[in-house]
C-alpha cells in the first residue's frame, strides 16, 4: 500500500472540510464533494480537488470517506440513486464518520458486502477544534484488516483511533460518547449559574475546578463559550438532539437505564425547543438561565 491514497471526501461542512483539508495536508489525493461550492473550493485551495458529483468524486478513489449530518442523509449518499455504491469499483473501502445510528452502520455494511465494497463506521469525537487542529477521538467498527489499512488515513485527522468491534460498534460507542458530553455541558452550564448567582469570580472558579478533579475536556473546551456567551455552532444543538435521540433507543434496546441521560435528552429537546437549535451544544447555558428566571437575550 502506498503512503499516498486516492481518496474521495463527500460532505464538507464543520467537520468535513478541516478533515478533508488535514487529509491534504498528510499528502495524499484528496477529490472533496459538497452541497456548497464555497466548502469544495476550501479543499481545493488546500491543495485538493472538487468534484461536481459524487460520481464524480468516487469514480477512481481507493478510499471514500462520508461526513454527513445524520442516518437519511447517510443512506441518500451512500444507498441511494447516484451513490457511492453506483459509482465504486469492488474492493473500495468506503468509511463513513458521520454519527448516526448502530442499525444503519449495519444497513450499509451489508449492501455494501454485496456489492464487493468494504466498509467501516468511524464516528468521531471533539468537536470543530478537534476536526481543525487534527486531534479527534475516532471510533472504528468493521474487520481489523480494513481498520489497519484505514488506520494510517485516521491518524491524520485524530490522535485517539480505537477498533471497538465489527459493523456499528463505532456508532454505538459514539452514542456512549454523546451521553457523556451531554451530560457534562449540562453541569457545567448549571455550575455555571449556581457561582454567576453567587457572586463568585466565574474565569477564577473555572481556573481551579479544570485543575481539580471536576476538570475536563468539556469545561477546558466549552468554558470560553459560556463565559462570553459565545454560542457559534462547533457541534449544533440539533445534531446533539439527534445522538440524544439514538442513545436513548439503543439503550433501551439493550435494557440499559439512562436516568439523567433521559433527563439531559429532554433538556437538550428544550434547548432546541426555544430556538437554539443551531447554536453549539453549549447553548445549553441558555436553558439553565431560563429555568433560573434569568433573562435570555
Amino acid at each position: 500500500m502506498s503512503a499516498s491514497r486516492k481518496i474521495a471526501f463527500v460532505g464538507l461542512g464543520i467537520m468535513g472540510k478541516p478533515m478533508a483539508v488535514n487529509l491534504v495536508k498528510a499528502g495524499h489525493h484528496v477529490t472533496g464533494f459538497d452541497l456548497s461550492q464555497a466548502s469544495i473550493d476550501t479543499v481545493v485551495a488546500a491543495g485538493g480537488h472538487g468534484a461536481a458529483s459524487i460520481a464524480d468524486a468516487v469514480k477512481d478513489a481507493e478510499v471514500v470517506i462520508t461526513m454527513v449530518p445524520a442516518d437519511p442523509h447517510v443512506e441518500a449518499v451512500i444507498l441511494g440513486e447516484g451513490g457511492v455504491l453506483e459509482n465504486v469499483a469492488a474492493g473500495t473501502l468506503v468509511i463513513d464518520m458521520s454519527s448516526i445510528t448502530p442499525q444503519t452502520s449495519i444497513k450499509v455494511g451489508k449492501a455494501a458486502r454485496e456489492k464487493g465494497v468494504r466498509t467501516l463506521d468511524a464516528p468521531v469525537s471533539g468537536g470543530e477544534a478537534g476536526a481543525i487542529e487534527a486531534v479527534l477521538s475516532i471510533m472504528v467498527g468493521g474487520e481489523a484488516a480494513d481498520f489497519a489499512e484505514a488506520k494510517p488515513l485516521f491518524d491524520a485527522l485524530g490522535t485517539t483511533v480505537v477498533h471497538v468491534g465489527p459493523d456499528g460498534a463505532g456508532q454505538t460507542v459514539k452514542a456512549a460518547n454523546q451521553l457523556i458530553v451531554a451530560v457534562n455541558i449540562q453541569v457545567l452550564a448549571e455550575a455555571v449559574v449556581f457561582l454567576e448567582n453567587a457572586g463568585v469570580d466565574l474565569g477564577a472558579a473555572l481556573d481551579v475546578l479544570g485543575g481539580g478533579l471536576a476538570g475536563s475536556t468539556v469545561l477546558n473546551r466549552k468554558k470560553a463559550n459560556m463565559l462570553n456567551r459565545e454560542f457559534a455552532p462547533g457541534f449544533r444543538i440539533d445534531l446533539h438532539h439527534k445522538d440524544m435521540g439514538i442513545v436513548t433507543d439503543a439503550a433501551r434496546a439493550v435494557g440499559a437505564a439512562l436516568p439523567v441521560g433521559a433527563v439531559v435528552a429532554q433538556l437538550v429537546a428544550s434547548a432546541r425547543a426555544n430556538g437554539d437549535g443551531s447554536l453549539d451544544h453549549s447553548a445549553l447555558l441558555r436553558g439553565v438561565e431560563r429555568l433560573s428566571g434569568r433573562e435570555v437575550k
